[in-house]
């Protein structure tokens, strides 16, 4: 244990500072265990609590401000891009796009609390094009607000995390199977999850190459735009004859879609 201490107050600026950048970037490696870790050691007096904090928060603000600026030269595409790496791809752009569309920029301030909103709020703000100042100070002081939370505990909670630090290195191997066990238990049940989800929807889904070929034979068919305003404002091209409105807009405007017509909806 003594071991372990010694290379995280050794290294544990670097850590911290290279754990929450990787993290933002969306590399999949987690940060909170080293924000709680630093907090800890930062109680015990091993760390400055100040540094911690001021390190987290330059290295949230390096991350998102690289994914504005690829938000703002990619455009909609690269939702499309995070969202299909991700383990919930058909929700991810519709939740996302509502939230940021609510809150506007307020929404940077807890973005880093949501899952699957972190890593999108960034680029989403260089696609509507948002004020680079206020970006960043919004940006800033979610950075700020999350890894002081997660610091915080740790600093708060020092005592009982070196205990449970104590007997994960008792331990050993054991801790790190079963961490990597239950990781790989909530990846396989998402995606199991998603699965299931697909096959009860398969059959109520048309590609564009089978709706083009609908729509060169005449049929009688009405298509409804359901992209979020965020979506068409950044790509305003619509297919000719098409109807838009937002899934938001369904309930004040459903008298506008004839029952009578076969009804095709599309989105990003």
């Amino acid at each position: 244990m003594d071991s372990t201490v010694g290379v995280l107050v050794r290294y544990g600026y670097l850590v911290v500072f290279g754990s929450v950048l990787a993290e933002q970037i969306g590399i999949p490696i987690p940060a909170i265990p080293f924000l709680l870790a630093a907090g800890g050691l930062a109680g015990s007096g091993k760390l400055s609590l100040a540094l911690v904090l001021v390190l987290s928060g330059i290295a949230s603000l390096m991350a998102d401000m690289a994914w504005y600026v690829v938000g703002r030269l990619g455009g909609a595409r690269v939702l499309g891009w995070l969202c299909r790496i991700s383990l919930e791809p058909d929700s991810c752009v519709r939740r996302t796009e509502t939230i940021f569309s609510k809150h506007g920029p307020r929404s940077l301030v807890v973005a880093k609390f949501i899952p699957g909103f972190s890593t999108i709020a960034p680029p989403l703000a260089g696609i509507v094009r948002m004020p680079l100042g206020r970006f960043v100070v919004f940006s800033a002081l979610g950075g700020l607000f999350w890894a002081g939370a997660f610091i915080a505990l740790g600093w708060v909670f020092s005592y009982q995390l070196e205990i449970v630090g104590e007997y994960a290195v008792r331990f050993g191997k054991s801790t790190l199977v079963l961490v990597g066990a239950a990781l790989g238990g909530y990846i396989a049940w998402k995606f199991i999850s998603r699965q299931r989800f697909l096959r009860k929807i398969r059959i109520a889904r048309i590609t564009p190459a089978e709706l083009k070929a609908k729509l060169d034979r005449g049929e009688d068919i009405l298509i409804v735009d359901v992209r979020d305003r965020i979506d068409f404002e950044s790509e305003p091209t619509i297919i000719p004859g098409a109807l838009h409105l937002t899934i938001e807009d369904m309930d004040s405007r459903h008298q506008e879609i004839p029952r009578e017509r076969e009804i095709v909806l599309y989105c990003t």
